[in-house]
């Protein structure tokens, strides 16, 4: 979702955008999931199916999808699944009705993966997920062989939690926290595989700089409000905590912990928030006012959208083998870099 520098991960960028995205950020590893659709003679018709389509992040996936699709004349269709696992199958089922070429995926729920491969298998149409994992013989992908996991473009979850958690051990030495009056509040939603990798990171690279301070896990469904309403319970019941480091599998979720240790009257001084995504980390450095978001790791859709494009492309035009996974660079940003690293704040 992202190396040293904003402008180190600008030129990266722009690096992936002069190559068409096709392989600057390659894992390396090739998929071995079952190639069901072969080249396309003539004009090719893509659909790009999202989960939460009106956040933000995918709102640019969208258009870097769509910028990418218009430059390689690919007529697109974007649809909103919302977080409806139903949905998901109707416009999957849809969209082969509709002789789409190819599908790209964000889905709601993991647990449609096997539907999903097998629908789209029976219908002859290529399958290529971004953002989030699904597999092709079981609802959870962290419990998947490797190769029944459906080829992936994004971000690595690792690499992102990596990140995270060195600017958050940073913000805490810089601050002279002691680890006995702080807590860390760990908050995702549990079942998604690539939420778990991130915060693992988080965690694993926070410790290797700043060992001893505990940390709390909180199951959260990724939505502000979700977590705020979950935070705040585990701020109750923790009360003599004095200083909180927060971080999570989105923005959603460490804006959600912000603000609930703000509504329990604990100072921004006192708080240490590392976002991931810095779609709404931005809005809290809008103005001059004291906030406990120190910092968040900018991701930016646009490139996941053009990146997922251009490999679909080159797979059903040119024959190209889907890479097993793919990833687009981040920056991380706070409120003196956001604007600059070109962070999109609505």
């Amino acid at each position: 979702m992202f190396r040293s520098t904003p402008s180190r991960a600008a030129a990266a960028t722009g690096l992936l955008l002069a190559l068409g995205l096709t392989t600057a950020c390659s894992s390396g590893k090739e998929a071995t999931t079952d190639d069901q659709a072969g080249k396309v003679e003539g004009a090719i018709s893509l659909t790009y199916l999202q989960k939460q389509g009106d956040q933000e992040y995918f709102i640019g996936e969208a258009a870097g999808a769509k910028a990418k699709a218009k430059e390689l004349g690919i007529d697109l269709k974007v649809a909103n699944l919302g977080n409806d696992a139903n949905k998901t199958v109707s416009e999957v089922q849809s969209a082969i009705a509709q002789k789409t070429s190819g599908i790209i995926i964000v889905v709601p729920d993991p647990a449609v993966g096997p539907q999903v491969v097998q629908t789209t298998k029976d219908g002859k149409v290529a399958l290529l997920t971004s953002d989030d994992q699904i597999c092709a013989t079981g609802p959870d992908p962290a419990k998947c062989g490797k190769d029944d996991l459906v080829p992936r473009i994004g971000f690595s979850g690792s690499q992102m939690g990596g990140e995270v958690g060195k600017r958050a051990a940073a913000e805490y030495e810089k601050a002279g926290w002691k680890a006995a009056d702080t807590r860390i509040i760990s908050a995702w939603k549990q079942d998604v595989t690539v939420c778990g990798d991130r915060v693992a990171g988080a965690k694993k690279a926070f410790q290797a700089a700043v060992p001893g301070v505990k940390t709390i896990d909180v199951p959260t469904d990724n939505t502000p409000t979700g977590a705020q309403d979950k935070i705040a319970a585990t701020i109750t019941a923790n009360s003599k905590v004095k200083n909180w480091v927060v971080w999570g599998c989105n923005d959603e979720n460490v804006m959600g912990g912000v603000t609930a240790l703000a509504n329990a009257g604990i100072s921004p001084d006192n708080v240490i928030g590392v976002g991931l995504g810095a779609y709404l980390a931005c809005k809290e450095w809008q103005s001059d006012k004291p906030t406990g978001m120190k910092a968040a790791l900018f991701i930016n859709g646009k490139d996941v959208g053009a990146l997922a494009v251009q490999t679909m492309y080159d797979k059903l035009k040119n024959g190209k083998k889907f890479p097993a996974e793919a990833f687009a660079p981040t920056t991380m940003v706070d409120h003196t870099s956001w604007k600059s690293a070109g962070v999109t704040c609505s």
